[in-house]
Parts: C-alpha cells; sequence; structure tokens
C-alpha cells in the first residue's frame, strides 16, 4: 500500500522539528519522542492540482506525502498527530526504518465551520514491508477530494458498503475498535472469574460482543 507518486509532485524539503514546536507547542513527553524517535522529516511529495491535473473539491486542494525516518522501529500516533496538526492538508507518513517502510495516514476533513482548521480522526496503517516491495499506481481519480478517499480506503483494508462514504466507513471501524477493546477487557476478566453466575454474565456479553463485531466488519 505504498503508491508511486508522479516526479512532477516530488517536493524534497527537510522540516525542521522546531518549526514543528513552534506551531502545534507539543507537550514535553512528545517533544521527547521527537528527539528519541525520529531522525528526519523529509516533506517529499505535494499532491496539488499544479502536479497531478486533477482540480480541488469540497475544501481538498493539495494531499501531502511525508516521509519520517525513525531511530527506533516505533513511533507514537502522538508525534505523527502534531505534524498532522501543523499542516493543513490531508498526509500520508512513510515511516522509515532499517531498510522497511511503512504507511500511515489519519482520516482528515475539513471542520465544517468557518476556523478554516481540519479535523483529525482515525489513524490507519500499513504492516513494515521491505523498501523493495513493489509501489501501487496511484488510483485513477476525477479531483483531489477523491484521490483522498480511494487512498484511505487501501489504507482502511475494509470495503466500504454499497453507497457508504468515507466519513461513514471511518465511524463504523471506529465503533468496531471499541468493541474490541470491550472485548479484550472482558475476556480478561472472564480468565479470573471464578463465580459461576459471573461467568455465564461475562460470557453472554461476550458473545454479544463479538455478533456486534461481525455485523460492523461486513
Amino acid at each position: 500500500m505504498i503508491f508511486t507518486y508522479p516526479q512532477q509532485a516530488l517536493f524534497n524539503r527537510p522540516v525542521p522539528k522546531n518549526k514543528i514546536y513552534a506551531h502545534a507547542k507539543p507537550r514535553k513527553s512528545v517533544k521527547d519522542k521527537f528527539v528519541t524517535q525520529v531522525s528526519e522529516i523529509i516533506w517529499k511529495y505535494k499532491l496539488s492540482p499544479a502536479t497531478t491535473n486533477l482540480p480541488p473539491r469540497d475544501g481538498y486542494s493539495e494531499i501531502q506525502v511525508f516521509e519520517i525516518a525513525l531511530r527506533e522501529q516505533e513511533l507514537g500516533n502522538d508525534v505523527i498527530n502534531v505534524i498532522d496538526k501543523t499542516i493543513p492538508y490531508p498526509i500520508i507518513f512513510h515511516l522509515l526504518y532499517q531498510k522497511r517502510i511503512k504507511g500511515v495516514v489519519a482520516f482528515k476533513r475539513p471542520a465544517q465551520d468557518a476556523s478554516n482548521s481540519w479535523v483529525i480522526e482515525e489513524y490507519f496503517e500499513t504492516a513494515w514491508l521491505d523498501h523493495k516491495t513493489p509501489t501501487l499506481s496511484l488510483p485513477v481519480a476525477l479531483d483531489i477530494k477523491s484521490l483522498y478517499e480511494q487512498i484511505m480506503k487501501t489504507y482502511i483494508g475494509i470495503p466500504a458498503r454499497r453507497g457508504e462514504s468515507l466519513e461513514s466507513l471511518v465511524e463504523r471501524i471506529r465503533q468496531m475498535k471499541q468493541y474490541q477493546r470491550e472485548l479484550r477487557l472482558l475476556e480478561t476478566k472472564m480468565k479470573s472469574e471464578r463465580q459461576f453466575n459471573r461467568k455465564v454474565d461475562l460470557n453472554a456479553h461476550i458473545r454479544k460482543l463479538n455478533r456486534q463485531i461481525n455485523v460492523l466488519t461486513k
């Protein structure tokens, strides 16, 4: 799920961490992660009307691609979120670590008010891939927004239902993840519970959650 981007979209500019700090004002704990986890941030591509020949739509005028070279394998979403808050466009992140690459992207949409801000919602990511893994061609699209939506759907993995909007799909997945978190907690309680009646109640709740998750995945 790593795409090939048009050569004319190449931007290839380093992003100084102090500029991100100045704009987003992250907590000290997050700044510490920038220092210990992030080696370099490169603004790699700008997908815009000028570089893709696609018009803007509904507030979506550009998509950015950032490469983040890591000092260690994992990078917290709180670090990525700080960068997302700094740049007023959707961003596709490529995390680079020891000849491997991972894609990360948030569902990001313009706020429904006059603030000109962006709402950042659920994050989706690929597995770690070998850096030589073949890339995909960008989806065919009529405008920047539809290009972004199609890229997002490849990261999400679960197919949209017929007529389902990207926003509704993301909400469905958010609900599914919430049920999965509840399920893990209940399964942990089930292992330590000794009272039979309580086990019966927990088991009934577990079965219900499994049914709800199954419905949401289809």
